[in-house]
């Protein structure tokens, strides 16, 4: 049975040759293909056994989702529209992706 106090079990720990250390992190990304996980003030803990490292992040985290842009549909989107790479890129990102969404977006924002 483990010991259920933490300083016993972190000596146990250390007697199997596995290190334990808690890292001051602030924050934590961890990037994906088409997002981010962020972690802001998360409990990081650093464990070594056999000389390989491993980590444990806990906490609240945000997802942040971001789409590759492929510039023909920037192009594409100026010639049907007449906005700039800029505005195009924007109401690409902002229609994630999707080319339809992000020219009726721009023919909706200039109608109004």
């Amino acid at each position: 049975m483990f010991p259920t106090n933490p300083a016993q079990l972190k000596k146990m720990m250390k007697q199997m040759g596995i290190e334990i250390e808690e890292l001051p992190a602030v924050e934590v990304i961890i990037r994906t293909k088409n997002e981010e996980l962020i972690f802001k003030n998360p409990s990081v803990t650093k464990m070594v056994a056999r000389g390989i490292e491993t980590f444990q992040i806990t906490g609240s985290y945000e997802v942040k989702e971001f789409v590759e842009i492929n510039e023909e549909d920037v192009a594409l989107i100026v010639e049907q529209t007449g906005v700039s790479m800029e505005e195009a890129r924007k109401a690409l990102e902002e229609a994630k992706g999707d080319l339809a969404e992000a020219i009726m977006r721009i023919q909706d924002k200039h109608e109004s």
